[in-house]
C-alpha cells in the first residue's frame, strides 16, 4: 500500500476510534459513569468535564479526518495522534502510580494508547 494511503487510512481509523470514545463519554456522561466506572451518582461538574472531553476529542478527530484528505496537514495530523496518545498515556501511568488501579475500561484505554504510540511513529515516518 502506498504510504499516503496508509496515512489516510490511519487518520480515518483514528477519527473513528476517538469519535466513538468521545460520544460514549459525552452523550450521556451519567450512563457512561454508571456503566463503565461503577459510579452511581455524578455531579453536574463531572458531566461538564465529560462533555468538554467529548468535544476536545471530536475537535481533534475532525482535524484528523480533514487531514486524511488534505496533503498539506496529513503529517501534522499523524504527529498530533502521537502527541494525543502519548499525553493521555503519561497521565494514566502517573495516575496508576499515584492513585492506584482504575476501572477496567480505563486500563483498556491505557493499553490502547500505549500501543498506539509505536504505530503512530511508524506511520509518521513513512515517506509521502
Amino acid at each position: 500500500m502506498v504510504p499516503m494511503k496508509i496515512k489516510q487510512l490511519y487518520l480515518v481509523l483514528s477519527f473513528l476510534a476517538v469519535a466513538t470514545i468521545a460520544l460514549l463519554y459525552g452523550i450521556s456522561p451519567t450512563w457512561f459513569a454508571r456503566t463503565f466506572l461503577n459510579v452511581a451518582e455524578m455531579s453536574v461538574d463531572f458531566s461538564h468535564i465529560f462533555r468538554a472531553l467529548m468535544t476536545l476529542y471530536m475537535g481533534l478527530g475532525f482535524f484528523w479526518l480533514y487531514a486524511a484528505f488534505n496533503d498539506k496537514y496529513r503529517n501534522t495530523a499523524v504527529l498530533t495522534t502521537l502527541i494525543f496518545a502519548g499525553g493521555l498515556v503519561i497521565g494514566r501511568i502517573l495516575s496508576l502510580l499515584v492513585d492506584g488501579k482504575p476501572s477496567t475500561i480505563l486500563l483498556f484505554y491505557t493499553a490502547l494508547e500505549l500501543g498506539l504510540i509505536p504505530i503512530s511513529l511508524l506511520v509518521y515516518r513513512l515517506r509521502d
